[in-house]
């Protein structure tokens, strides 16, 4: 593995090292749903505090499409930031321009000062490369080196992701090393018996993984909206439950090729059958190969997991040496369909070997349902980073720090 550390950068004492992190948190009402990213990047912080720099924060939040939004300020992200260190953190209202230069000017050293929103800038996410090199140049004259570590981001030719790194001395974070290092893990002889599960809405969105994992995996077990594609590829009428027809062939392929390479591709027995897509809507188990013949009919909508499939999950996943799951076995934010998610969290944490929350929408999962992050071998920052990795995908935002 080949990445540029911190440590490359030499002295720090006195510099301003520009970090880029990931702290695109979940806001409601202007309050924080989920720190997980935000405590994410406290360790390489405190490293850069302790060796005497002054740390310029940079980071998106949603999707604000190149203007100011208030709703997506990353002020709430600012006050949390000091919680966790136990520091003041400067907030400057701008991402650049004269008025983010004073801000940083003003702050001690070390000190941490948080910019606004990246994404308040139009050369942030441009698709012209002189648009995002413009802007990487303006963000360049408020520090001395950058340090990148938004894991999340690092799929993306982003101004603050790649030209930025680019324009200055540039090196990798811990948390990017920590997330490498885990990736490798699992792409690289990993122990076993190697079981994935994938669950998630859509199979569109897990082909490449599937295609590049089969060849690798001893299992691979598939649940969330996802399963109703793979069990109609077999023939099973699904009802109402979410399709993606224009799929069945490429499925009805990776079901071929599971079976010729001797790897268990694992589809749900049973199902939760629900009336409608509601939190308290009529549901029912059903058997996989019988969504239609419940009192819903042509109706009912798969939203979960039954339990024997929760139960023969679990237990295949406690029985693996590795396991990387990504996306949530039904909906779990309704509680009476999560179910499923929590099964496979709880087994998860039960792993003797390496046990990894593949981020997005899994890591949401497990904190909604009370799962600590220590309980688990590592949960990740970067869902779609994270699957495009796995895809076998060359990554811009790593290939910058040197990664090959």
């Amino acid at each position: 593995m080949t990445l540029r550390t911190i440590d490359s950068l030499g002295e720090l004492s006195g510099k301003v090292v520009l970090l880029r992190c990931d702290l695109n948190v979940p806001l409601k009402d202007g309050v924080i749903t989920d720190d997980g990213r935000v405590r994410a990047s406290v360790p390489t912080i405190r490293l850069l505090l302790e060796r005497g720099a002054k740390v310029v924060v940079m980071s998106h939040l949603g999707r604000p499409e190149g203007a100011p939004d208030p709703k997506y300020s990353l002020a709430p992200v600012a006050v949390r930031l000091g919680e966790l260190l136990g520091v003041d953190v400067a907030f400057s209202p701008e991402t650049v321009g004269e008025s983010a230069a004073g801000v940083v000017e003003a702050a001690p050293t070390p000190g941490v000062v948080l910019l606004e929103n990246l994404r308040f800038n139009p050369g942030e996410a441009s698709k012209d490369a002189a648009e995002r090199e413009a802007f990487a140049a303006q963000l360049a004259a408020l520090g001395d080196v950058v340090v990148s570590d938004g894991f999340g981001v690092v799929h993306r030719k982003q101004a603050s992701v790649y030209e930025l790194v680019q324009a200055l001395p540039s090196a990798a974070g811990l948390l990017i090393a920590a997330e490498l290092e885990v990736l490798d893990k699992l792409t690289e002889n990993p122990e076993r018996p190697y079981t994935v599960v994938l669950g998630g809405s859509k199979v569109s969105d897990k082909l490449g993984v599937i295609g590049h994992l089969l060849p690798r995996v001893d299992a691979l077990l598939i649940g969330g909206g996802m399963l109703f594609t793979f069990l109609a590829a077999q023939g099973h009428k699904v009802a109402s439950s979410l399709l993606e027809a224009d799929q069945l062939d490429t499925v009805r392929g990776y079901l071929a090729e599971a079976a010729e390479r001797g790897v268990e591709l694992v589809l749900p027995t049973d199902v939760v059958v629900a009336s409608g897509f509601s939190a308290d809507a009529d549901h029912v188990v059903a058997p996989a190969s019988g969504i239609e013949d419940t009192a819903f009919g042509a109706s009912g909508i798969g939203l979960d997991i039954g339990p024997d499939t929760a139960a023969a999950f679990a237990e295949r996943v406690r029985a693996s040496k590795t396991v990387f799951w990504n996306g949530p076995m039904g909906v779990f934010e309704f509680p009476a369909f999560a179910a499923g998610t929590r099964a496979v969290a709880e087994a998860l944490t039960h792993v003797d070997g390496l046990g990894v929350v593949g981020g997005g929408d899994s890591a949401a999962a497990i904190r909604q349902l009370g799962f600590p992050d220590e309980q688990f071998g590592h949960v990740s920052t970067g869902g779609g980073a994270s699957l495009e990795f796995l895809e076998g995908k060359k990554l811009p935002g790593l290939e910058v720090l040197g990664w090959q």
